[in-house]
């Protein structure tokens, strides 16, 4: 009976020191691996939120030049209306400048299309009927 106690006792006693050892160790070392992966973390997310910034810095610039060329377009067409208006010799000469100058676009532009009775390149020689291909071992050939 003793010897009994003796087998259940030992791993017992081994596993309450193996855990407590565990529990000690876990207390004086407590962040050691996720020390690493919560700086990675904290690097991705930096660099996250600087590509963030630059997105919006981006498309910040961009509207504020489009802005600019909008402005830069509408002051040319005033000159160019003010330009027809002091320079034009005449009244109907003044009045086809403003017509051009103010014009819309004439809408989408009609798509080109290929003519019907053009035939597509060909990768080979076309042949004669009855005559010899180019693959032929007489092609080119002279009979006597």
């Amino acid at each position: 009976m003793e010897h009994s106690l003796l087998v259940w006792l030992l791993p017992t006693i081994a596993l309450v020191v193996g855990v407590v050892i565990g529990l000690v160790v876990a207390r004086l070392v407590p962040n050691a691996a996720p020390s690493s992966t919560q700086r990675q973390l904290d690097e991705i997310q930096e660099r996250f939120d600087s590509y963030q910034n630059d997105v919006v810095t981006h498309f910040n610039t961009t509207a504020s030049l489009v802005k600019k060329m909008t402005q830069s377009y509408q002051e040319v067409q005033e000159h160019l209306a003010e330009g027809a208006n002091q320079l034009a010799l005449d009244e109907l000469t003044r009045q086809r400048l403003l017509a051009a100058l103010h014009a819309e676009p004439a809408g989408p532009r009609e798509r080109l299309t290929p003519p019907r009775d053009a035939e597509p390149p060909r990768d080979y020689a076309p042949k004669a009927p009855n005559s010899p291909g180019m693959l032929d071992e007489q092609y080119g050939l002279k009979r006597k």
